[in-house]
């Protein structure tokens, strides 16, 4: 051991010499003194003063201070006044003065004053509350869902009004969250009814016959106590379904994160705003920490749909700065506070760096004194590379183990010492970077490396792991139980949508000066992050990295995009574009197997309070009759189209039905974790819980942002994300992710196992191609 200490002394002193030569002019040692300790309490104080402004405010909205004024106002004038027609309330208004002492001899005004105050204090109280509760009721009516924007009927109108009414001012972040409903737990005989009918095309006669007893006998016995848990529980937490699902799905699960749960989200998809990875880096970092900006401020504007319906924003608290730690039984989801976490990590070329985002006034660092240090780090990584062994440039591949092996090794060799701080630096973190001499060039090639990275390149723990090429093309890795994708998205749509919108590079790549000159205040340098890897720790790195190569390897990840046409042609069908695309899979699947697959597709129930996701159940009984008739010839294209429409039409109404909390898959999950914790026995549960998603489907979510410009635009044409994709679910069948961009274009995601001899993500796409092309024909033909 004394030898490993000489060594690892011998290390961090080159580590500090090395970081010693950083030469920009802005950036100095940074420095502990009297002026930073005072600025970094006035800091910490003022940050204090908005925490406890914005906790008030979301607390009182839809009510506001001005509100509490206007009714002291109010009540003095009618104190002091005393008009003829409130005489009698007069009088009960100054017998409070007798509940409050005051001194009798105290000016008639000033009692009056603090009897004002007192009532309109109680007053206020009961407005906000009456105001809450109306605002649940109000948003609990979702007749609105089904009925088109057009042709609205009056008492939609109506409660549209009453809505805005009631809101009042805009919202900050939060504000809405205590006036959401909270999710309803759907009747059971529904439940089991929905399944029923959605068992009918992917089971045989016999089964569904045997899964009919059993739901009976579910429905006779047990179940009703289920339920009845299911309902308390609804009545006493926030969400009756979203804590078991994080723990159970997520936090429980042992199995890798790579593919298992993790996913990715692209960037533009042929345009790049630079051809310089450092600027690139620097103009991403800066952005990201703009939205943490507005969302530590509260001043990102919740999501309302319809302009007039608010989602439930809590998943954004847990965006940026999270990280999921791994447990031999359990993970735990950890976040740490703003005041904790004012540092990326940045690895280049297996080097790790801890870089701060601020400076010693705790201003954040503009993009080009950013742009400055991660090009330091750059060239001080080719340095300090023929120094650090392979097995060190890999710690990144114990993140891809399963989760009880990891936890294991994280105790063993990461828990005390070196290891440890560094490893509390990048689990601190804002976010996770790793520069890459890699120069993918086709869709499908940074699609896999995003997913998987080359084995050591994403941090998987973190909740955003962010990717740049050689070729300043970047793409993010996501973990997936501190948030769902739509969270995500929001914040990278608002980071690619600035380097469109405003011009963040000059003619040479670089990243544009500030806009005016200003003083730069003490910037701390890089620090690198220092590891001591003993042989026996070596050797389980070198395992996990080989884990992680091989699981990669397996993934058969593919992304094309549909060019020829896009949702501009589905409206003149005068069908649901999500619903279109439903169809379309459901005939390609049909296609490959001749059978039909027990299909996921995920929506969100944010309209509720911690609401997180639902799944609607695409493979239904009428889209399995419009496959079967496009695969007849003797069929009319009319009757065809009259089943598409059907199809769509039922799928529309799950989808809506899903959305508003009347899912079934949600329901049935949380079932079976109260019957196991009461350590019942359902067979039913059992088989239902236990069937596999062969198609598991998303439709990645995008234009969130109000300033994102028309993407029908030609001059945004090469500007559209592709969105993002996951693994596949099952083994032996497909996970596909789709976004649709504007009216020209679909991008698709297909992923499978190379190890299943069955699937082909190639073929399989390329049959979604030509089912989409079938259905459209079916309508060129009629002349549409």
């Amino acid at each position: 051991m004394t030898g490993s200490y000489i060594i690892l002394k011998r290390i961090m002193a080159e580590a500090r010499s090395a970081v010693a030569e950083l030469r920009v002019k802005e950036i100095e040692e940074g420095h502990n003194s009297t002026k930073d300790i005072i600025r970094a309490w006035r800091k910490a104080l003022v940050r204090r003063f908005y925490r406890t402004r914005n906790s008030i405010h979301n607390g009182m909205w839809p009510t506001s201070i001005s509100n509490l004024i206007v009714a002291v106002v109010i009540f003095l004038l009618l104190l002091l006044c005393e008009p003829d027609f409130t005489s009698s309330l007069n009088k009960r208004f100054w017998q409070v003065d007798l509940l409050l002492y005051l001194p009798r001899g105290l000016p008639r005004t000033l009692r009056a004053i603090f009897i004002a105050c007192i009532i309109s204090f109680v007053f206020f109280l009961l407005l906000m509350k009456i105001r809450q509760y109306i605002l649940r009721m109000l948003l609990s009516y979702r007749g609105w869902m089904y009925e088109y924007l057009r042709t609205q009927s009056k008492w939609t109108l109506l409660w549209c009004c009453m809505v805005k009414l009631v809101s009042g001012y805009q919202p900050s972040l939060y504000s809405c969250q205590r006036s959401l409903p909270r999710m309803p737990v759907p009747p059971l005989r529904d439940t089991l009814k929905k399944l029923m009918v959605s068992l009918k095309p992917i089971c045989s006669d016999e089964e569904i016959q045997v899964l009919k007893k059993q739901s009976k006998e579910f429905e006779a016995t047990v179940g009703p106590k289920l339920q009845k848990i299911l309902i308390l529980k609804s009545w006493l937490s926030q969400n009756y379904v979203s804590d078991w699902w994080e723990k159970y799905v997520y936090l429980r699960s042992r199995s890798p994160l790579p593919i298992n749960s993790n996913y990715y989200c692209f960037d533009h998809s042929y345009w790049t705003p630079t051809n310089s990875q450092a600027a690139r880096t620097a103009a991403v970092i800066y952005n990201c920490m703009n939205f943490k900006r507005l969302i530590d401020r509260e001043e990102l504007h919740p999501l309302m749909l319809r302009n007039t319906v608010p989602m439930c924003m809590a998943q954004y608290e847990r965006v940026l700065s999270t990280v999921r730690i791994p447990g031999e039984d359990m993970d735990e989801v950890v976040h740490i506070e703003p005041s904790h976490s004012k540092h990326v990590v940045i690895m280049s070329r297996g080097i790790y760096y801890r870089v701060s985002v601020y400076d010693s006034s705790f201003q954040l660092l503009c993009p080009a004194t950013l742009e400055q240090q991660v090009q330091w780090i750059l060239e001080d990584s080719k340095k300090q590379a023929e120094t650090v062994s392979d097995e060190e440039k890999s710690l990144a591949a114990l993140t891809s183990l399963g989760r009880t092996k990891w936890a294991k090794l994280r105790k063993i060799w990461l828990s005390t010492g070196v290891n440890k701080e560094s490893l509390d630096a990048i689990e601190k973190s804002v976010f996770f970077i790793a520069l890459l001499d890699l120069k993918p060039t086709s869709l499908t090639e940074r699609a896999n490396l995003l997913l998987c990275g080359n084995g050591s390149s994403v941090w998987f723990d973190k909740s955003l792991s962010v990717q740049i090429f050689g070729n300043a093309r970047c793409g993010m890795n996501c973990e997936h139980s501190m948030a769902d994708a739509p969270a995500l998205a929001h914040m990278w749509e608002y980071v690619m949508t600035k380097e469109v919108l405003e011009k963040q590079y000059d003619e040479d790549g670089s990243c544009m000066p500030p806009h005016r000159p200003f003083k730069q205040a003490t910037v701390k340098k890089p620090q690198r992050l220092v590891w001591e890897v003993v042989p026996e720790f070596a050797k389980e790195i070198r395992s996990a990295l080989q884990f992680a190569k091989k699981n990669s390897s397996d993934i058969d990840l593919v992304l094309h995009d549909h060019d020829k046409w896009g949702k501009g042609e589905i409206k003149k069908c005068k069908v649901s574009p999500d619903a279109f695309v439903q169809m379309a899979l459901q005939l390609a699947y049909y296609k490959e197997t001749k059978h039909f697959p027990q299909t996921y597709e995920a929506c969100m129930t944010r309209m509720y309070l911690w609401g997180r996701t639902e799944t609607v159940r695409s493979c239904t009984p009428e889209s399995s009759d419009f496959v079967r008739a496009m695969m007849q010839n003797s069929i009319s294209k009319n009757e065809k189209i009259r089943l598409l429409k059907r199809a769509a039409e039922v799928h529309q109404k799950m989808y809506r039905d899903a959305m508003n909390g009347m899912g079934i898959d949600r329901h049935l999950f949380a079932l079976y974790v109260a019957c196991k914790g009461l350590n019942y026995e359902s067979e039913f549960l059992e088989n239902i819980i236990h069937r596999p998603w062969t198609l598991s489907t998303s439709q990645t979510p995008h234009t969130q942002l109000t300033t994102t410009p028309d993407p029908n635009l030609k001059t945004f044409s090469n500007k559209l994300g592709p969105g993002g994709g996951f693994g596949p679910v099952s083994d032996d069948g497909y996970g596909v992710s789709y976004v649709i961009p504007n009216d020209h274009k679909f991008f698709f995601h297909v992923s499978s196992k190379r190890s299943c001899p069955h699937t082909s993500s190639e073929r399989f796409v390329q049959l979604i191609f030509d089912s989409l092309e079938e259905m459209r024909n079916l309508y060129s033909l009629e002349g549409l």
